[in-house]
């Protein structure tokens, strides 16, 4: 068992598996479920699945696609995109997902981390937030569904979310995201200090040493997309994962 977690990340947009730069532009790079099982053959610890397009179109998820992920996978699933209601988070469980990461709905009806935590526990709740430089420089709360930054307090939206029973924070660089040049390691700090649960960073990593520096930075574990699909300086699509032994000697001192 590793100390800390390393986590795919994919993005789909309409069924297929993309990938962003800076959360524009999505490039499409295969087709997930592909990729879940080549993540099978190389024994990932967890993955993450968010549907980037569900949430901003108005749509719930596309239950049917997330079932055939959870029967494909052999790890456990997160997934997020589009889950606005208990109903919607229950037959996502039933169908096997085991971790659900909301954002939209953890902004604009936070209730509904409760109801999630209440019934199936704060583990099952992840919540999901994008943070971005403003034009004034500093760093702010970002809500992808509008695609508009917002006032509150990256501090304040999670120990909200936390209060209401989320279990884990998946905390995105929008500035970085995609760039594979390095995590925001001083916002890792920042908000991994203030928060009493696991914190996973996502955004900019392109080496085993920025997750490094992300779990020494205060990050419980570290997801990443383009590190797993892209390789090469031409960002050729070819999907990998370190081996096990290598993850392992990268925590085995320090964090």
């Amino acid at each position: 068992m590793l100390k800390h977690r390393i986590i795919p990340c994919l993005l789909l947009s309409d069924g297929g598996l993309v990938k962003t730069l800076k959360f524009k532009d999505p490039k499409y790079v295969g087709d997930p479920i592909n990729a879940i099982r080549i993540f099978n053959e190389k024994e990932v610890d967890e993955l993450m699945v968010l549907d980037i397009g569900a949430s901003k179109a108005g749509r719930e998820p596309d239950f049917d696609l997330v079932a055939q992920f959870a029967e494909e996978c052999f790890m456990p699933l997160c997934y997020g995109g589009g889950v606005r209601t208990f109903a919607h988070a229950r037959r996502l469980f039933s169908s096997g997902v085991e971790k659900i990461c909301l954002q939209s709905a953890a902004l604009e009806n936070p209730a509904l981390i409760s109801q999630i935590a209440d019934h199936y526990g704060s583990q099952a709740v992840v919540v999901s937030a994008d943070v971005k430089k403003g034009w004034l420089g500093g760093k702010k709360l970002f809500a992808s569904r509008t695609g508009k930054t917002l006032d509150t307090p990256v501090s304040d939206f999670l120990a909200r979310c936390v209060e209401a029973g989320a279990g884990e924070v998946l905390l995105n660089s929008v500035d970085r995201d995609g760039t594979m040049e390095g995590m925001d390691v001083e916002l890792i700090n920042e908000t991994s200090i203030r928060l009493p649960v696991p914190l996973i960073a996502v955004g900019g990593a392109g080496s085993l040493a920025d997750m490094k520096a992300a779990v020494d930075a205060g990050a419980s574990a570290v997801a990443a997309g383009a590190f797993f699909v892209f390789h090469g300086p031409h960002r050729a699509v070819l999907i990998t994962y370190p081996k096990y032994e290598e993850l392992e000697a990268l925590f085995a001192n320090g964090a």
